[in-house]
């Protein structure tokens, strides 16, 4: 198994109310991948609770099958369309941990 961890920042310009809305369409697009992309087989997007101390905005916890099925999501259809029309033009920071267990 492997697990996908994201951490990403959001643009500084967009109001917390724009931020909030951004999160839940992240959220949205990103869990409903599970039962689309073969071999994902768990997703969490944490868009809530964050505290001052932190640095990043929302957090991507996914598990798939293997190294193999973590390179056929990366380039999955279904995830290049969240990843270009809901993450990538509204982050301007990520951070990623990918780890087998």
């Amino acid at each position: 198994m492997v697990r996908h961890v994201i951490l990403w920042k959001l643009k500084e310009e967009l109001s917390p109310e724009e931020k909030q809305s951004i999160k839940k369409e992240i959220k949205a697009g990103l869990e409903g991948l599970v039962g689309k992309v073969p071999g994902l087989v768990e997703v969490t997007v944490n868009i809530d609770g964050r505290i001052d101390s932190s640095n990043c905005d929302l957090m991507l916890d996914s598990v798939l099958e293997s190294p193999e099925a973590l390179k056929i999501y990366a380039q999955h259809p279904e995830h290049q369309t969240v990843a270009n029309g809901k993450v990538r033009p509204y982050t301007i920071q990520r951070t990623c941990l990918d780890y087998e267990y």
